[in-house]
């Protein structure tokens, strides 16, 4: 049996994954939690071969959750799933040690092929996001830069943002320059927002 922890802050759809899994002659879902934060208490309680993480949801999101797996616990393999079919996002995942990256909205085949070809040493990566990341490339963003149109996003001043990430207000001018160059945006907020929006963020 493969067993897979399933983590989804939506209840409908972690249930919905879940049936589907059950299914499956060869799959047990072990552990169903709701937020980043519980996946690696439930994941050393529960042993899980696959991870099957969201990309966003309280506490920690699925990126930094796939790292913390990665460090804890080696044996477990992580597949991220979610709605999000943007080539950042499959970059930093790929990244942070995720050995697969499903799109929601494939079908559920799909799904269950991708989590026997990751428990088996392979990666998945839904092919019309692999294309679209080869072609777009990496963020262009430093992740200094990165850093600070976060902060930026929450709506603060440059007073703000220096405080929160350590930095003097200059640095942060500049880096908010550089990324805004970068993104091509007339402002800072529509830095932040295409830069979310290609997954940089």
């Amino acid at each position: 049996m493969i067993r897979v922890l399933l983590a989804d802050d939506q209840a409908l759809v972690r249930g919905a994954l879940a049936a589907v899994l059950r299914i499956e002659p060869d799959l047990d879902v072990v552990a169903e939690v709701g937020t980043g934060t519980e996946v690696l208490a439930a994941a050393r309680r529960t042993a899980p071969d696959i991870a099957l993480l969201d990309v966003q949801m309280p506490g920690r999101d699925g990126l930094a959750v796939a790292a913390d797996l990665q460090r804890a616990l080696p044996g477990c393999r992580t597949l991220i799933c979610t709605t999000f079919s943007r080539a950042g996002y499959l970059t930093r995942a790929m990244s942070a040690g995720a050995a697969g990256y499903v799109v929601k909205d494939s079908p559920p085949e799909q799904l269950v092929d991708a989590i026997r070809r990751v428990h088996a040493g392979l990666r998945f990566v839904d092919p019309a996001l692999a294309a679209e990341a080869l072609a777009s490339g990496a963020s262009p963003l430093t992740e200094r830069e990165a850093d600070v149109l976060r902060a930026a996003a929450e709506g603060g001043t440059v007073a703000d943002i220096a405080r929160a990430l350590r930095l003097s207000q200059g640095t942060v001018r500049n880096h908010l320059s550089s990324a805004i160059g970068k993104t091509s945006a007339r402002t800072r907020a529509e830095a932040a927002r295409l830069a979310e929006a290609n997954g940089w963020l």
